[in-house]
């Protein structure tokens, strides 16, 4: 017997941790029975037909399919068409997106058989042995009364709700990466902990109280598999890491003792709860080998206390500063537009609240009304209106309008495209000195995009850097002139960027093709400037590096490509001095 496990992500990059979870801890408990679990990753943005004949020729007994956000319309699609040329083929879905309103998905579905709810290592075991045992699905039916965790359909049609099942011992799961040809260059998810101890109203993680973690042997055992296979990323999932001190010192300490100066390591933490071991530590992690993804949301102490949400601003502000200040850890920082109590202005503090504190990242993310949540029972009463198909995005509030909605999707365009993309830094340092709020600057880019028409448009690179110039030009008439922004932008353009072709907005190298040529040919002899260069020649050197003259600073820059810096990726720098080039610029 076959059963398929499926998985339909977002990205191919992405990697679906749950279906190889279920499928490591049912080959345990199945070990006598004859079942062959076999697991199927696909994308959404694949042909739907594609998929559907894949799986059609793998000649499944059972489907099985891992329903998100991100994927349940095509997954529905899916189940609809492959239930048309196998109608014999029983098909399950589980997941976050079917699990608090299965009932209504079988509802919807007449194709699906049930629905695993909640976590699914246990119960996707006993369904295997139900259909292994059975063998014939007309029995099975009697044997899903005893399965804990499901909401099925009877042999009368009829829809039943099974107990929800308890939550398990998180060491019981195996470790699910024992060969890892199935992931390369996919980024690889782990987990050391399950249920969230806080209670955020738009979480679905909240629900679930019970705080469980993994052994730390094991834990330790499973990162140096990471290290010794050198994988690129390792993303853990916990919804709050740091939420117990000893388990994330524990882990944090291993991984700085085992640095392969390689992996990375992803963690989504509550900053705030950070004390003085846990920063000291962080402190002396090699540049790259962490990121921290920290959860703002909102600076509105009303909006905090509606949503449920523990968070103490003011030590957030001060944790996330001093790391920082450090300068060897990448942060991410979120917010969430929607939320109850956050009108526009209300808003626009948040996020300069948040801007203030320079992470590497913002994310200016929207509500989503999740099935089963907290924020979904308050719609009501917070005039909340969103989206009737996923990701159940809102549209407007008692508080924003979606027009409000609508000129918040600008802004977050602009600050991906030019806070996120880190790759306007010197330029945005200056230019953020000409306005009192960042919310407002980046609204007035998008207002510049509407009015001469660039939104909605694919642009290069560096047609972003002369856009950016012109909003400069026609916005700023300051003692900050044209000229020297435009050398900002060359500046920022080049530390990201080994470019032989020279953009339209730069304008002519004013370093010059004589001195350029005498500066190589001193460096591939000298090797001042450039010491670890020693087995290129001046031709391999002059095309691993960039020389440029700014007449404003009235400096020479050199553009060190093959050092970069791990955080944000920007060549090393130095500046040249003057009896270095051959003749006077």
């Amino acid at each position: 017997m076959k059963i398929l496990l499926t998985a339909i992500n977002a990205k191919y990059i992405h990697s679906n941790l749950a279906v190889y979870c279920l499928k490591a801890y049912a080959k345990n408990y199945l070990s006598e029975t004859d079942v062959n679990i076999e697991i199927a990753e696909y994308t959404i943005n694949q042909q739907l037909e594609d998929i559907m004949m894949d799986i059609y020729e793998r000649y499944p007994d059972v489907l099985c399919l891992s329903c998100y956000i991100w994927n349940l319309r095509y997954v529905e699609e899916l189940v609809r068409e492959i239930h048309k040329v196998c109608p014999d083929m029983p098909i399950w879905l589980g997941g976050p997106e079917v699990s608090y309103d299965a009932k209504d998905v079988l509802a919807r579905l007449p194709e699906v058989t049930g629905v695993m709810k909640g976590e699914g290592e246990k119960t996707f075991a006993q369904l295997c042995k139900a259909y292994a045992v059975t063998r014939e699905y007309g029995d099975t039916i009697e044997e899903f009364e005893s399965i804990d965790g499901i909401t099925f359909r009877n042999e009368n049609g009829e829809i039943v709700t099974n107990p929800w099942r308890l939550p398990m011992d998180l060491s019981e799961v195996p470790f699910v990466y024992c060969d890892m040809k199935d992931f390369e260059n996919k980024i690889v998810y782990y987990e050391t902990s399950r249920g969230c101890p806080f209670s955020c109203s738009y979480c679905l993680s909240s629900i679930d109280k019970k705080l469980r973690f993994r052994n730390l042997e094991l834990v330790e055992r499973e990162l140096q598999f990471f290290i010794d296979h050198k994988v690129p990323q390792v993303k853990f999932v916990d919804r709050t890491f740091n939420c117990k001190h000893d388990h994330a010192m524990k882990i944090w300490r291993y991984i700085k003792e085992h640095d392969n100066g390689i992996t990375n390591f992803h963690f989504e933490i509550s900053a705030d709860l950070l004390n003085e071991e846990e920063i000291c530590l962080l402190a002396q992690m090699r540049p790259g080998l962490v990121q921290l993804e920290i959860g703002v949301q909102s600076t509105n102490p009303d909006t905090i206390r509606e949503i449920h949400r523990t968070m103490d601003f003011e030590k957030l502000g001060g944790i996330v500063t001093k790391i920082r200040d450090e300068g060897n850890i990448h942060q991410h920082l979120d917010l969430i537009a929607g939320l109850p109590f956050e009108d526009m202005k209300s808003f626009a503090k948040s996020f300069d609240d948040v801007y203030a504190l320079r992470p590497h990242q913002l994310q200016l993310g929207f509500l989503k009304v999740l099935k089963g949540s907290y924020m979904e029972e308050k719609k009501e009463s917070y005039g909340l209106v969103y989206k009737s198909v996923p990701p159940y995005e809102v549209l407007f509030t008692k508080w924003i309008s979606y027009e409000d909605v609508l000129r918040l999707k600008g802004i977050e365009e602009m600050v991906e495209v030019y806070y996120n993309s880190r790759q306007y830094e010197r330029t945005l340092e200056v230019l953020e000195k000409e306005f009192s709020s960042m919310f407002y600057m980046y609204e007035k880019m998008w207002e510049f995009y509407k009015k001469n028409n660039l939104h909605n448009l694919q642009h290069k690179r560096a047609a972003r850097y002369k856009i950016l110039l012109d909003f400069i030009s026609e916005n700023i008439s300051g003692e900050t002139s044209e000229e020297y922004y435009r050398e900002l932008l060359i500046y920022d353009y080049y530390l990201r960027e080994n470019a032989k072709t020279r953009p339209e907005f730069a304008g002519e190298n004013k370093m010059g093709k004589e001195n350029t040529r005498y500066f190589y040919e001193k460096e591939a002899v000298e090797r001042k400037y450039l010491p670890d260069y020693a087995q290129y020649d001046k031709n391999q050197i002059r095309k691993m590096t960039h020389l440029e003259y700014f007449r404003k600073l009235n400096q020479v820059v050199l553009f060190d490509y093959k050092n970069r810096n791990p955080i944000n990726q920007e060549a090393r720098t130095c500046i040249i001095c003057e009896k270095d080039f051959l003749a006077e610029i």
